[in-house]
């Protein structure tokens, strides 16, 4: 009771704290405490303390967007920013030794930097393909060119070459504004802008020049920051996503010196080209600017197009049939609908194959191949329209890998996709449009290898084979599989998952008339 009573009274009156004494140990503690204008060390989920963190190495503007594209196309954390290799020793000339060859152009012949040639000595090349020997030594100096040419040719190495050469040649000393290029690269598909894009740092990275790619269905405020606040050499892009870049006053096309307009004729069918007009009629006047345009085919409104955006070009031509037998050789083999996937699964297994691009008409048909092979437990993977174009990129990246054995695709990977070490493109079916044709078998057999393609005509095809000979300029020789490629697939890698295959018309439809389905009448 007193206790309460001496404590209340000292809550009234108060009293003097008593001073407080430190032990020596609590003194040393407190003589290295944290300044008021620093920020204590803080407390990990165990309540241990934890030291500051040392201080961020910011890394430039470049770095950051090289090291994400690469994250974004690879699906691989890259830890270590990606740096565009600039030689530091000196580069001997002399040890690119080849041989001179009639009739074979070699890029020493050519008045090309010592740059390009070190590049063009470290990815292997040593003769000019047959665009190339004809294209560089006019667009070199300045002149336009108009080109027939197919992918595989080497078309790509042609227009880059040009680019940097005139990079090299033609320094510019006053700071420009950003997104204002001074070479533009149109092509029709997100796949080929890629592939441009690849080629471009391999040819380019002795050349300290920035490349930049726009393309839908990747980071879009990636590309504009990087537009905002880079000065691009060279722009790469579809027709779509640099307008709407154009309409953001992001992109001024005011500044181009060269102009490459790719697959012209992919474009007029996929309803690029008043995209195009008005991407063109952006740029200087053709008489102020460089003009290189490439097609499949020079006929009709492309030539058109081709000779209302050049001045006086000059006009190469590499014929569909000469690529087609002299890089590919090519089996037709006659079957049947319900024959083709055991032909196919038959040549995969027993030829060995390991990496085989599958091409297939229809999406949901290509769908059904990929899941089968998934069913026997065979590495597969699907491009497709309907796939996201990230997903795209990983499953190329994948297949060029030689993760994936087997790519099922439609046509929208026949252009523009170059992947190493293709030894068999595989037609499930006979494109309807003859031209993909040679886009196909063009996945192997490039820049001068060697590739066999082989394609299945079944009962529906014999007007496509018609059609396809009447293209090529020659008879199609169809043969029968032999015995052991139509052998039933073994019971032991069969699985109960396999796919459906598709309902008919017929089937589709319900009886009398009604959108309920027949069996479950009568239940509840």
């Amino acid at each position: 009771m007193l206790k309460k009573i001496a404590s209340k009274l000292k809550n009234l009156f108060g009293t003097k704290p008593k001073p407080k004494v430190s032990s020596p140990e609590v003194k040393a503690k407190e003589s290295h405490s944290t300044p008021r204008n620093k920020k204590p060390y803080t407390k990990d989920k165990a309540g241990e303390p934890q030291l500051p963190r040392k201080p961020y190495k910011k890394e430039t503007r470049e770095e950051y967007r090289l090291r994400h594209e690469k994250h974004e196309q690879t699906g691989k954390k890259v830890e270590k920013p990606v740096q565009q290799i600039i030689s530091q020793e000196p580069w001997d000339e002399s040890s690119f030794k080849v041989q001179v060859k009639d009739g074979k152009t070699r890029f020493q012949d050519l008045n090309i930097s010592k740059d390009i040639l070190h590049a063009v000595y470290d990815l292997g090349f040593q003769y000019c393909t047959q665009v190339q020997a004809e294209t560089l030594p006019k667009s070199l100096t300045g002149e336009d060119v108009t080109a027939q040419a197919q992918t595989g040719t080497g078309k790509t190495a042609a227009f880059l070459i040009t680019i940097f050469n005139h990079i090299i040649t033609n320094p510019l000393d006053k700071k420009r504004k950003h997104g204002a290029p001074r070479a533009l690269i149109l092509a029709p598909t997100r796949e080929l802008v890629l592939q441009i894009e690849k080629d471009a740092r391999g040819l380019g990275k002795y050349i300290p020049c920035s490349i930049l790619s726009l393309l839908g269905g990747v980071d879009y405020m990636k590309q504009m920051k990087s537009l905002k606040s880079d000065a691009i050499d060279i722009l790469i892009c579809t027709p779509g996503r640099l307008i709407d870049f154009m309409q953001k006053n992001l992109v001024d096309l005011g500044k181009v010196e060269i102009l490459i307009i790719d697959e012209a004729d992919r474009m007029l069918d996929m309803g690029f080209i008043p995209s195009v007009k008005k991407i063109v009629t952006s740029t200087p006047a053709k008489a102020k600017r460089q003009t290189m345009f490439f097609s499949a085919t020079l006929t009709g409104d492309v030539k058109r197009l081709a000779e209302s955006w050049t001045r006086q070009a000059f006009e190469v031509i590499v014929k569909p049939e000469e690529l087609a037998v002299e890089a590919v050789e090519q089996i037709i083999y006659i079957t049947t609908v319900a024959e083709k996937p055991t032909l196919l699964y038959n040549l995969i297994m027993q030829k060995n194959l390991e990496r085989v691009l599958v091409f297939v008409n229809r999406k949901y048909e290509a769908k059904r191949v990929k899941d089968t092979f998934e069913a026997y437990g065979i590495s597969c993977a699907l491009l497709s329209g309907d796939v996201e174009q990230t997903q795209r990129i990983k499953r190329l990246e994948r297949f060029r890998e030689g993760q994936v054995r087997i790519l099922v695709a439609t046509d929208v990977a026949s252009r523009g996709i170059h992947v190493e070490g293709i030894s068999h493109v595989i037609n499930y079916n006979i494109p309807e449009d003859v031209e993909e044709y040679v886009h196909r078998i063009g996945r192997t057999g490039r820049a001068g290898a060697t590739g066999i393609s082989i394609s299945f005509a079944d009962e529906n095809d014999s007007h496509d084979l018609l059609r396809l000979e009447e293209y090529l300029g020659k008879k199609i020789e169809c043969v029968f599989p032999e015995e052991n490629l139509l052998v039933p697939i073994p019971e032991k890698h069969q699985k109960k998952n396999l796919p459906k295959q598709p309902r008919t018309e017929f089937q589709k439809r319900s009886p009398s008339g009604s959108h309920r389905n027949y069996r479950s009448r009568g239940k509840k």
